[in-house]
């Protein structure tokens, strides 16, 4: 079976652009587009560095409620993006836990935190820990683990294979990244507006009631993932056991707003059905 949703990216206004679903068991359902070739991530860079934050606390490298960060911050509240940190600057702008301030400086300090905690470079360990167990083998995580990964399609569906039925971590750990850390925080969901609660998890977001959304009309309240600036998803619908990768090389905008939810609800139907 192929998907034939999938195809609807031909009509995204975008140079270039690949797509591809996976079920639960690691069956891909079908890709579309150049599932080879590499993209950068932007943002979808978070639930990696994440997963390699998570491998870390079970190696017992890191506790996830250990300082880290700003001044009564934590490694949970950076993943969970609660640590009061800027967006972009590494400058304390509220509380630890109060706001859900989005925040590529947070992750950038978690990185620094694994990298001082386990005696290597962040990237490195993200690639003994993630990418070459899962065969991730065209995925870098070099510079910034906010914001600058590179990858395909299909390494990509290696990874959403993973966390719908974990093989490197605890399915525990892996259930707590999808559970809301700090229930009922407001916050601004970029490129989205105010949400309140603008739910997350350990690096990954959760779409629960949020309205407007990136993913679809029909898409479960526990989906989970992450969009990035440069025109790129991947979201996991548990009920649905099943995952899409979409990359592409434009920049998020109009366009991805309009594009994004009508092809994630027409993936999911097919699927379904």
């Amino acid at each position: 079976m192929s998907l034939q949703s999938l195809a609807l990216i031909e009509n995204w206004p975008v140079p270039s652009a690949a797509a591809g679903v996976v079920r639960a068991d690691g069956t891909v359902l079908g890709t579309h587009g150049p599932a080879a070739q590499r993209f950068p991530l932007a943002s979808v860079t978070k639930p990696l560095a994440a997963y390699a934050a998570l491998v870390a606390y079970e190696e017992g490298a890191i506790e996830l409620d250990e300082p880290a960060g700003p001044p009564g911050s934590t490694v949970r509240h950076l993943l969970a993006h609660t640590s009061g940190l800027a967006f972009d600057e590494h400058k304390v702008t509220a509380p630890p836990g109060e706001r859900r301030l989005y925040s590529n400086a947070g992750f950038e300090q978690l990185g620094d935190h694994i990298a001082k905690a386990a005696d290597i470079p962040f990237a490195e360990y993200a690639r003994q820990a993630v990418l070459e167990p899962l065969g991730m083998t065209s995925t870098t995580l070099e510079g910034s683990p906010a914001k600058d990964g590179v990858s395909t399609v299909e390494d990509l569906l290696r990874f959403a294979a993973e966390v719908q039925a974990p093989r490197l971590l605890d399915p525990r750990t892996v259930a707590e990244a999808m559970t809301v850390q700090y229930p009922g925080t407001k916050g601004v969901l970029p490129g989205y507006g105010h949400q309140n609660p603008n739910d997350w998890g350990l690096g990954f977001e959760i779409r629960e009631s949020k309205s407007p959304h990136w993913t679809g009309a029909s898409s479960s309240p526990r989906t989970f993932g992450h969009f990035g600036q440069s025109g790129t998803f991947l979201w996991v619908d548990p009920d649905a056991r099943l995952a899409c990768v979409a990359l592409t090389d434009r920049a998020f905008g109009p366009w991805a707003v309009e594009a994004w939810p009508p092809f994630t609800d027409a993936v999911l139907a097919e699927a379904r059905g």
